[in-house]
């Protein structure tokens, strides 16, 4: 097991000053970069992380969110909730910065930031000149200065159109929002839908009648959608729908029962999230989860590994979803797993 007194011979420094440090003595008189290299060595030689219990990092969280966004979507709430438990773990304190504020805002003592939400390649420009470590957690549009963290909604995709097909469903149509480029404010394709339209029309199955999207990722859009949808294709339904999220799928649902169409009898429905309130709609979605620990985790874990160990390269992790099976649509082969 290493000890402070293996850490002292690397480092060069006493052990009682390591000793102080690692207990979190904020009297202690030390320089920044005295204080990186001996937590940076202990690190390295397998020290307990745990047992120390001093700030390393300053981190900036870019939320580029609104704040009605931010009120509405318990997802990232939650995200911001878990990054906050795992930091102190990496011996790191988080300052949030709001989109409003901007990134002049950032305060001069941080080494590293996390940005979430829609950032445009501009602000990232500036903050790599300013040589900040940095972890992008969605759509990335500089993956070559910062590491990216992010689901894999691609995979999701053509998951949730295989299921579809195993159960014999073979018109499936699509609800999503748009993707507005934060650089243009230009709405874009989401890569949901480029994905669904790429993988379908591969199989010989992709139907554009099928296809409902544009706009916010909101209720009133995914009821809006259902209802044209309903009207449009009302002698010739889609079997099944895959929904671009939860919060849209709450307004689908709703603008399918306006309509009278039942679901699942009609049309079976996977989304993305699981968030909470899928659960207690009718019916319950069946919905990929997104593990929002996970995601906290993965990303403290990858500013602090280009902060501890510097590299050239950046990185991209994608993660993985378990579906959560409701009654929305039962697969074959998890009928024995519905979820109430």
């Amino acid at each position: 097991m290493v000890t402070i007194k293996d850490v002292a011979k690397e480092s060069g420094y006493s052990q009682a000053t390591i000793s102080r440090l690692f207990k979190g003595d904020e009297t202690l008189a030390i320089t920044s970069k005295a204080k990186n290299k001996i937590i940076a060595t202990a690190l390295a030689l397998g020290y307990d992380r745990s047992k120390i219990k001093t700030t390393l990092h300053k981190i900036a969280v870019l939320f580029w969110l609104s704040e009605t966004k931010m009120m509405e979507d318990i997802y990232f709430n939650y995200l911001k909730e878990e990054l906050f438990s795992y930091s102190k773990a990496a011996n790191m304190a988080l300052e949030f910065v709001s989109k409003s504020d901007g990134i002049e805002a950032i305060p001069q003592d941080v080494t590293g930031f996390i940005a979430i939400g829609p950032i445009t390649k501009k602000e990232l420009l500036a903050l790599h000149k300013k040589g900040y470590k940095g972890v992008v957690r969605g759509i990335n549009p500089l993956p070559k200065y910062f590491d990216t963290v992010e689901s894999d909604i691609q995979s999701m995709t053509r998951e949730a159109i295989d299921y579809f097909l195993e159960a014999g469903l073979t018109k499936i149509g699509f609800i999503g929002g748009a993707f507005q480029n934060p650089d243009t404010m230009i709405d874009e394709m989401d890569s949901r839908e480029y994905v669904f339209r790429e993988y379908l029309t591969q199989k010989g199955l992709f139907n554009e009648d099928y296809v409902f999207s544009g706009g916010e990722f909101s209720v009133e859009q995914g009821y809006e959608l259902a209802k044209q949808m309903a009207d449009n294709l009302s002698s010739d339904l889609p079997e099944a729908c895959f929904v671009a999220s939860d919060t849209i799928a709450v307004g689908v649902l709703q603008g399918f029962h306006e309509k009278g169409i039942l679901l699942p009898e009609q049309i079976a429905i996977i989304s993305i999230n699981d968030y909470e309130i899928a659960k207690y709609v009718s019916p319950p979605l069946t919905t990929f989860h997104i593990n929002v620990k996970e995601m906290a985790k993965t990303t403290i874990d990858q500013l602090s590994d280009q902060l501890v160990y510097p590299r050239t390269i950046t990185k991209k992790v994608l993660l993985d979803a378990e579906l959560t099976v409701r009654k929305s649509f039962i697969p074959i082969e998890t009928n024995k797993n519905l979820v109430e």
